[in-house]
């Protein structure tokens, strides 16, 4: 009888954490399709303004540095944590231990705020996307699921956000599983196999029912043909590796000499610096007639149709998305860096006599794989994202390029330096907490 009851106990235990689970992931796809819809409004609602003509084209010169400045001081006040991609914190927290620590980093209060300053930044022209935010997103559901469930797999569960998170923003739950492997964990876990499956496919569901199915960036009838592609291929892969790795080592680099120069005051700065950030990006707005602000997206996808982007639009969007990405607002690197990539494309493209979308398809292949160093993610990504299936081979060969030249500039690989930054302020804090109850205990 005694057996029986633990048996009843255990089955009632194992269904409760099942359908947690699944509520969790149902609530990835959800909350990951109403961000999509929000982003795309805010950008609408900016394009008001940088649109504009007459002395009112110039006001992004106050909107812009303003909304920066906000945007650093509401995270670093209120929301502390959600800054940057938010890729970076969500391997960090894989790697802590404590829950205390996980929850620098992952709970529903980052969750909301993340989707918040993201929206605002997008409002004001940061140069910012919305899906390494949800991958933030995603995995602080999943965790906050796994308390309310009684699951103890916590690192298993924040894969499984991560990945749901990518699926259910890209509408690729290929790239999600993969990215999950590839760049989350950086090994294949075998018992993690099946909370990641199951994680993307609820996600994607939900996403699916509520925005339907689409290819994010379009789709282009180009295919590559070696002889004639074969420079493009080369191009491709070693420039835009080159210069993903200029951006990775640029942005470590810089985020890394800001921490030490605000470490004195800290809130001041942090401002200062998001108020300068955003004039930077806003005289490039202005000055590339806003094609420079916002994701990108609409840039990148008119490309990949066909239609060529001017000759130096990856430059400045380059750089906007270097001085959104150091300015300590929340914003993912995902869609902006896509967008560089296509316009390095259609620029090599043009110079080269290639079809525009073929070009625009492999410069995003080259740069995205050099700035994240994650070959397998970029080539799965960009063929979920376009449908286009016949360009296998030279998307992979350009990303392993890309991903071979980016380790030559750089060893550090993005996300993976900046999240040890955040696991070495999550340990300084715990050593100043307990450096501060002893000194209460003893006193």
């Amino acid at each position: 009888m005694l057996r029986r009851s633990h048996a009843l106990v255990a089955r009632r235990r194992y269904w409760r954490q099942r359908l947690v689970f699944w509520a969790g992931a149902l609530a990835i796809g959800i909350v990951s399709a109403g961000f999509a819809k929000l982003a795309d409004e805010a950008q609408n609602l900016f394009a008001l303004i940088g649109d504009a003509q007459g002395p009112l084209r110039f006001a992004p010169l106050l909107v812009t540095p303003l909304g920066f400045a906000l945007c650093a001081f509401l995270a670093a006040r209120y929301v502390s944590g959600s800054q940057g991609s938010g890729i970076p914190q969500a391997i960090a927290a894989r790697h802590l231990r404590e829950d205390e620590d996980r929850s620098r980093f992952l709970s529903l209060r980052i969750a909301v705020g993340k989707i918040v300053l993201t929206i605002a930044g997008l409002m004001c022209g940061a140069s910012i996307g919305r899906e390494g935010p949800t991958v933030q997103v995603g995995a602080s559901i999943m965790l906050q699921a796994a308390r309310w469930g009684g699951m103890v797999q916590a690192r298993g569960l924040i894969l499984a956000g991560s990945a749901a998170g990518i699926a259910a923003a890209f509408n690729t739950p290929l790239a999600g599983i993969v990215f999950a492997i590839e760049e989350m964990s950086r090994s294949y876990q075998a018992r993690a196999n099946g909370i990641v499956l199951s994680a993307v496919i609820i996600a994607g569901l939900a996403s699916l029912a509520m925005v339907g199915n689409y290819t994010y960036f379009g789709v282009t009838g180009a295919t590559a043909e070696l002889r004639r592609d074969g420079l493009l291929i080369l191009a491709c892969g070693i420039g835009g590796g080159a210069l993903g790795a200029c951006f990775s080592s640029a942005t470590i680099a810089l985020i890394r000499r800001i921490r030490r120069v605000k470490a004195g005051t800290p809130m001041r700065r942090a401002v200062g610096f998001a108020f300068a950030a955003g004039l930077i990006v806003a005289v490039l707005g202005i000055a590339s007639e806003s094609t420079s602000f916002g994701t990108g997206y609409g840039q990148a996808r008119s490309a990949i149709e066909g239609t060529p982007l001017p000759p130096f639009f990856f430059i400045g969007k380059f750089l906007a998305s270097l001085a959104s990405s150091v300015a300590g607002i929340p914003g993912g690197l995902f869609a902006p860096s896509l967008s560089v990539g296509a316009g390095l494309g259609s620029t090599l493209g043009q110079l080269l006599g290639s079809p525009i979308g073929l070009a625009a398809l492999l410069g995003m292949a080259g740069y995205f794989s050099g700035v994240v160093q994650a070959p397998m993610t970029a080539f799965v990504i960009i063929l979920e994202m376009t449908g286009n299936h016949d360009n296998v081979t030279a998307l992979m060969a350009v990303s392993v390029l890309g991903f071979g030249t980016a380790r030559l500039i750089s060893r550090e690989p993005l996300y993976h330096a900046l999240s040890r930054l955040f696991m070495a302020d999550a340990l300084r804090l715990r050593r100043q907490h307990a450096a501060e109850s002893d000194a209460a205990a003893r006193g």
